[in-house]
């Protein structure tokens, strides 16, 4: 049973009856709380909930767990994993102390990585929700995580891109001519990773193949990815595919988990399998998750709390198998979750500070879906701001318009324009690839070359029978 929370204003007493609803009160406002019926009642009642939140302590979040031990595998991995050690440098303070701490030049980019191991998810949240944007931006930037398998990712003052040369009807052309489009503008590093649009183990390995015969012909260091389910990926190991990375969409609950097809158990055994494929050259992070708030609860496994809570414990899944990629799609599931661009800003600079704290290499699909009350100034609004605050990646997409998946997101020229606008770099490999394939005449200030690569111009020649 959780304790009572009260705060007296003025003459009215506002209770809480337990953490779970204080943390849902204390969330700014956003409509997927609303249609759970979670949200405070008026912005005093918020207001007041985030007062009251302030002065929890942050051992209370190790007593109280916000879902039952026993009905939940996330928060028995939250708890038994939890590093007192680690914990044991923040341990005395309250929420309103953490936050105060985080800000204050004490907590050095050397400091937060070594209390990250003791900060859980459920910490990380309560925090995010008595800040400001610009304290999201702060801290976040101050946090580094770094991983690596054919290139290194998250260096601070770099940015990497995603290609995403989704087709609508997979058309292996059709596929050709998006990655060679998001090579030269300087995409690619993060990965090359297709959704595709007949989802089974056949064509999964199709693409891989397609993916793996263009890096290894054009040597590029970075890795491919299908984002097909995890157990479709097992078996394409099995059957002996190209497998760089290991994709898997994940929640923070287990029924949410449950709803997608897979446990902890099942992602132990697709990081194995990659694992024994050893085809990184110079990390072994083999695996890529993409997470978005609202997920648990349109699985209706949210146990009745904010989504941004249930968000933030889907990281505890993701730090657990040590990724290379880690992406929430922030405002794809719709403005039934996030209605508009203020609601979707202020969730991709929660998301991406509470993973970053917590140790996870966070990037950003900075996207919304076509009847959200939102455009592309505010997604250039957010990629700024993420891209200041030290995002790891973002999207790359022809045109800024995924015509399968049919949302709209970040285009080729989007992150063109936040590396140079914000001084960030590509990938080290992959900047001095860039260069010796002459797509860059000058890397520094990402200057694209004015003719095509020839090695590019030879394959384009003879394209010919849907090969690259």
């Amino acid at each position: 049973m959780g304790q009572l929370y009260s705060y007296t204003l003025g003459h009215r007493r506002y209770q809480f009856k337990n953490l779970a609803q204080l943390m849902a009160k204390a969330t700014p406002q956003r409509s997927g709380d609303s249609l759970a019926g979670v949200i405070a009642s008026s912005a005093e009642e918020r207001a007041v909930a985030q007062m009251t939140l302030a002065e929890v302590p942050l051992k209370t979040f190790l007593n109280e767990a916000l879902i039952p031990y026993e009905d939940d595998e996330i928060t028995r991995l939250i708890i038994d994993e939890h590093d007192t050690n680690a914990f044991a440098a923040i341990a005395h303070l309250t929420v309103g102390d953490f936050r105060n701490w985080l800000l204050s030049d004490h907590a050095t980019s050397h400091v937060l990585a070594t209390i990250r191991a003791g900060v859980t998810p459920e910490m990380a949240a309560a925090v995010s929700k008595i800040m400001r944007n610009q304290d999201l931006i702060l801290v976040a930037k101050k946090c580094h995580v770094t991983t690596a398998f054919r290139n290194t990712i998250g260096l601070p003052g770099h940015l990497s891109t995603r290609l995403q040369p989704n087709h609508p009807t997979d058309n292996v052309n059709g596929i050709a001519a998006s990655i060679l489009d998001g090579l030269l503008y300087g995409s690619g590093d993060a990965v090359i990773g297709i959704n595709p649009a007949t989802d089974n183990v056949a064509q999964a390995i199709k693409l891989m193949q397609l993916m793996d015969d263009v890096i290894v012909k054009y040597q590029i260091p970075t890795q491919s990815c299908v984002l097909t389910h995890v157990t479709n990926t097992i078996e394409c190991i099995n059957a002996g595919a190209p497998v760089d990375l290991v994709f898997q969409s994940i929640g923070g609950t287990e029924a949410t988990n449950s709803s997608f097809g897979f446990n902890l158990n099942t992602l132990a055994e697709a990081q194995d399998a990659a694992l024994s494929l050893k085809r990184g050259t110079v990390g072994n992070n083999v695996m890529y998750f993409e997470t978005g708030q609202g997920s648990s609860l349109s699985a209706n496994a949210h146990h009745g709390l904010d989504q941004q809570t249930c968000e933030t414990r889907a990281y505890a899944v993701a730090r657990k198998f040590k990724p290379l990629l880690v992406n929430t799609v922030v405002g794809f599931i719709g403005p039934e979750y996030l209605f508009d661009g203020k609601e979707i800003t202020r969730a991709g600079l929660e998301d991406h500070f509470c993973a970053k704290l917590l140790g996870v290499p966070m990037g950003c699909d900075v996207c919304y879906t076509n009847h959200a009350e939102a455009d592309q100034n505010d997604m250039d609004n957010l990629l700024t701001l993420l891209g200041v605050a030290g995002c790891s990646f973002v999207m790359g997409i022809p045109g800024s318009d995924d015509i399968m998946l049919n949302y709209q997101t970040t285009s080729f020229h989007d992150a063109l324009y936040a590396r140079r606008v914000l001084g960030l770099r590509p990938a080290p490999e992959f900047e001095l690839w860039l260069a010796k394939m002459n797509i860059m005449t000058d890397t520094q200030q990402h200057i694209l070359s004015d003719t095509l690569p020839s090695q590019f111009a030879r394959s384009l020649k003879t394209l010919s029978g849907g090969q690259p």
